[in-house]
């Protein structure tokens, strides 16, 4: 008998890039709530409990009344919003994250599928703060620009209505609020709130986060190769992950690090680059907002809850 797989939300930018997906899925059934009864609440909860795993995609608000309609002990949930990611109860659904972490998601009943702007930060500090070359209380900043799919339906037809004369890199988060900030500093192993500053640019996805590092305020000062290192230890030892490392160098820039090189996939890869003069160092990763930021990582946690 096939897994149902019900996408609650399933006609927004996440529940469509996972219905497209899992369109040439033969293993798994699909259900969706017929058009004329999409409002109905309680069609909301038939579904919902009649899923094996239910993918929300929603508005936080709408995301928990769609946990507390599931009235039975076997839906399985994967949150795509923001509403359960530091919630108690529920594992975060970076696989990569740490060694056991796709075990964990392989046997957790409430997933909260995570943001796509922690992803890059979290895989490149939380080795380097477990590696003890980074103290938790260090100050970090993230910053780095995104494709306007990010910002959801409004900002997808702002910029599609705008065309050539949207702008070419908007900053946003000014308020220093930013809605991920709290996932970002639980999952780097942070103890303090680092400053988020991100940007949209006139793409319609992919990404690239940086996190820049003034390391010479430290007793013991890493080198970027022991940065690297534990950088790279790390993903070695996941057996499956779709993070990559790339080779250490010493280069004024790469062609390679273009947000939207891995559009329509799910990988991740990261770079280290650092001047040991100057004890600094920047750590930045590539990847598809909408896909290892958002609707693939849904994929890959409802494949590991399914054993597959």
């Amino acid at each position: 008998m096939k897994p149902k797989i019900f996408i609650d939300g399933e006609h927004g930018t996440t529940g469509l890039q996972i219905r497209a997906l899992l369109a040439e899925r033969g293993d798994l059934e699909i259900i969706s709530i017929p058009a004329e009864r999409r409002k109905e609440t309680a069609a909301r909860a038939e579904f919902l409990n009649a899923a094996d795993i239910a993918i929300l995609c929603l508005p936080d608000d709408a995301a928990k009344e769609s946990v507390s309609l599931i009235t039975n002990d076997t839906t399985k949930v994967i949150d795509a919003s923001t509403a359960h990611r530091v919630a108690e109860g529920w594992a975060y659904g970076f696989a990569e994250m740490d060694r056991d972490q796709a075990k964990t998601i392989a046997s957790a009943k409430r997933i909260a599928n995570p943001g796509c702007w922690p992803q890059g930060p979290i895989a490149t500090l939380r080795p380097l703060v477990t590696a003890g070359l980074l103290p938790a209380d260090f100050p970090i900043t993230v910053n780095g620009i995104s494709g306007y799919s990010g910002g959801g339906r409004p900002m997808i037809e702002d910029y599609v209505a705008k065309g050539e004369d949207a702008s070419e890199f908007l900053p946003y988060g000014l308020t220093l609020q930013h809605k991920h900030v709290p996932e970002l500093r639980a999952y780097a192993k942070l103890s303090h709130d680092p400053i988020m500053q991100p940007a949209v640019g006139n793409f319609a996805q992919g990404m690239i986060t940086v996190v820049p590092l003034q390391l010479g305020g430290l007793d013991h000062v890493p080198s970027g190769a022991d940065l690297h290192a534990a950088i790279a230890d790390h993903f070695a030892a996941i057996k499956g992950g779709v993070v990559e490392v790339a080779p250490y160098a010493h280069l004024e820039r790469m062609p390679e690090i273009d947000p939207e090189v891995y559009n329509g996939t799910n990988r991740m890869k990261v770079y280290v680059f650092a001047n040991d003069k100057r004890a600094q160092a920047l750590l930045l990763a590539v990847y598809d907002n909408l896909g290892k930021g958002a609707s693939g990582a849904a994929v890959q946690n409802m494949d590991l809850m399914l054993g597959a």
